[in-house]
């Protein structure tokens, strides 16, 4: 189904205030989220970094390349585009891309360590693997862009990567996907810390994968 730009607009909202009711934001709130539109090369983008209370007049239409092409883009906003190209052309599959600083998982980029696949929610989203980390670079440089492609090329079947010393990014076949990811991803890395004090999170047996895509199939 094709959808109009009041669709997707009425998507990113419903994302956004999905992630504040599970809880899942930083105390500032900062995030930003883009997807695709059916145009090619343009994204609807959020215009400012702060997403609590989103409305669809705060967001723009903007090219892979940077340019805006509709409304008006905080400057301090448009340095994170670069960041969103990187995932969708990298992913030509991903259709949204979220960023955000969820405090769990960001525990685990400013530690520099991926976050392990230990929780069987992140096998629903098709993670089997652990969530690799890209190296730091200044937000929206091109160092960083090229951290974080290298990191996505290494990692071809992950859905989401750490921001080394910054946040997270996540994609998937639409926004609310990528929002109830990261849902599962906060809630993967607050459990496994937990886990540490009692003998640490263990890995699944071999196969978990595609065990529970086995099962999913069953009720499709």
């Amino acid at each position: 189904m094709n959808m109009t730009y009041d669709d997707l607009r009425a998507q990113m909202v419903a994302a956004a205030r999905l992630l504040f009711e599970a809880g899942v934001m930083s105390h500032s709130g900062h995030a930003n989220m883009s997807v695709r539109l059916p145009e090619p090369e343009h994204l609807l983008i959020t215009a400012h970094g702060q997403v609590k209370g989103l409305t669809g007049e705060q967001l723009a239409v903007v090219t892979l390349a940077g340019e805006v092409v509709a409304g008006e883009v905080d400057s301090t906003n448009r340095e994170i585009i670069s960041m969103h190209a990187a995932v969708y052309r990298e992913r030509p599959e991903a259709q949204a891309v979220i960023h955000t600083h969820s405090p769990h998982v960001t525990s685990f980029a400013l530690a520099h360590r991926p976050l392990p696949c230990r929780y069987e929610a992140l096998l629903r989203f098709g993670v089997a693997d652990d969530i690799p980390v890209a190296a730091w670079g200044p937000r929206g440089s091109e160092e960083s862009v090229r951290n974080i492609c290298e990191a996505l090329q290494a990692y071809p079947s992950v859905p989401a990567v750490l921001l080394a010393n910054h946040g997270l990014l996540a994609f998937g076949k639409d926004v609310a996907a990528a929002a109830q990811l990261i849902v599962a991803m906060e809630e993967a890395a607050e459990m496994t810390l937990g886990a540490e004090s009692v003998g640490g999170a263990q890995p699944f047996p071999e196969g978990a994968l595609e065990q529970v895509r086995a099962h999913i199939a069953r009720f499709a």
